[in-house]
Formats: structure tokens, sequence, C-alpha cells
């Protein structure tokens, strides 16, 4: 491998690995506000990333970065830096080149490479009707952050979220498609469903959920943020029905519905009511 200090890096995977591949920019004033705090917003800004990989079930392995900002601030570099760069260590990946320049607001984008054994990556279109549907972990807690930032548990889901490597490794040869829920429940696996060919049944009352809500006691806002807030970066994923045992045995996934073969998204209550909630986040609204 040749890294940093040429025109471009050469890397090569492993004997009988593939390269699984994917880039996410984060924009100030979009994405992050100008006050974000430097060593999170670095932490973010590659878990994000990792979070993509681990859909894929890749294990993380190199990542560039490229930077704009309107002024060199060494101090904000550094914390950003320190951020970037422990999470990096914890899963292996190395820096191997990217770019800086001068623009008008911060903008950074990372693109990050992993390897996974040929023939067992997971992508979007493997669903199949009778597949059970699972979630890792709990949702809404990082956008439930944005209207309540002095919750410190969200606060950390929605600046330090921690991508699902191990898991999306453990999911190779289990699952049939994933996803990382970046953008909302509803909305990513919406994706699933039209990659796929298949519609899903949801039922609203499995899905783990941020504790604080319980507290709270604001249903409106539960529904919003668990089903269309964005960030929390859980896997979404299916598995065949037969494998049911297998994947109950990993540690903080839920069955939360299943694939169904009439092409649509029907999430309801504990009555079977049909559960309303507002639109998944998008990046051009």
């Amino acid at each position: 491998m040749q890294g940093i200090g040429d025109d471009c890096a050469r890397i090569a995977p492993r004997a009988g690995h593939e390269l699984a591949i994917t880039t996410d920019t984060l924009v100030e004033g979009r994405h992050f506000l100008p006050d974000a705090d430097p060593r999170k917003l670095g932490h973010k800004c590659l878990a994000v990333n990792l979070s993509d990989l681990a859909a894929a079930a890749a294990t993380p392995r190199w990542f560039t970065l490229a930077i704009t900002f309107p002024l060199v601030d060494e101090a904000w570099l550094d914390e950003f830096a320190g951020g970037l760069f422990a999470l990096a260590e914890r899963h292996g990946a190395e820096l191997v080149g990217g770019d800086t320049t001068r623009g008008a607001v911060r903008s950074i984008t990372i693109a990050a490479l992993g390897e996974v054994p040929a023939g067992q990556g997971i992508g979007r279109g493997g669903a199949r009707s009778g597949d059970d549907l699972w979630i890792s972990g709990r949702l809404g807690g990082a956008s439930l952050a944005l209207v309540h930032p002095e919750l410190a548990g969200p606060a950390r889901r929605l600046h330090e979220p921690e991508p699902r490597v191990a898991l999306g490794e453990k999911l190779r040869g289990l699952a049939s498609a994933a996803i990382d829920v970046s953008d909302g429940l509803a909305g990513d696996l919406g994706h699933i469903l039209e990659r796929s060919g298949v519609g899903a049944l949801v039922r609203y009352a499995d899905i783990p959920k941020e504790e604080a809500f319980e507290s709270l006691k604001n249903e409106k806002l539960e529904r919003d943020c668990v089903l269309a807030g964005g960030d929390d970066y859980e896997l979404l994923f299916t598995a065949p029905r037969q494998r049911r045992d297998s994947v109950r045995a990993l540690a903080d996934v839920t069955r939360i519905g299943e694939i169904v073969a009439e092409r649509r998204l029907l999430i309801v209550d504990a009555a079977g009511n049909a559960v309303t909630h507002k639109a998944s986040f998008d990046h051009f609204a």
C-alpha cells in the first residue's frame, strides 16, 4: 500500500475480498452548526461513513478527507483531528489522502473504503417477502436532541453516534438486505423496499425507542422522532425467517415487522391502525 505523500494512494484488498466504498459530505449550516464542538464533529464525520460500511457488512480499512473552510484555525483543526483519529484508531481505519481549500463555510467530505469477503457484502436489494425486519439499538434519540438539547443521552446520540461496525460484520450470511438509519426509519426502509421490489409491515409498539420519551409523554414528538428522525445510525436489516434464532442471538437487535409482497409500507399501532408521522429528512428541502 502507498498512502499519504503522493498524488494518489495505492491500495489493494486482501485476497478473496472486495472493496466497499462510500462518501458523505457534512456542510456547516445544513448538517452542523457553526459553533459545533470540533472534536465531536470530527468523530461524527467519520462515524457516518463507517456506518455505511457497517450496513454493507464491510470492515473499515482506509479513508480520505477533504475540508473546505473560510479561515485556518489551528486550534479547531487540532480538536477536529483528535475526534476523527480517535474513532479511526478504534476501527483500524487509516487516512490515505485528501485535500484542503478555502471556501465560504466549513464543508467536510470523507470517502471511506472497507473490505468484505467476496460474495458476502449486503445491499438494499435482497429483501424478500416473508423475511423478518430487524433494527439495532433504540431509535429517535438523535432527533429528540434537536428539540431537547439538554438531554445528555440523546445529545450524545446526535453528536457522537457509534457506527455498528461489529454488528455489520456479524450479519454476513444472515441478512438479506440492510441500510443504516440516517434519514429516518420510514424513509430509509423505503429505500430497501424500492430496491427489493417488496413492501413491509412494521409494528410501531415493537420498535425500541429512546428511553427519554417515557418521561416526556409527547406521543406526536415520539412518533416523528422514531419514524422520521435522522442521525440514529442504527442498522435496519432483513433476514429470512429460518435464520430468526441466529439473528436473535446477536446483541441489541429487535424484530419489528416483516417484509410482504404488496409494494407498500404499512406502520401500525397495537390495535392495527395506521400510524402517521412527518416526512423523513430531505437533503434538498
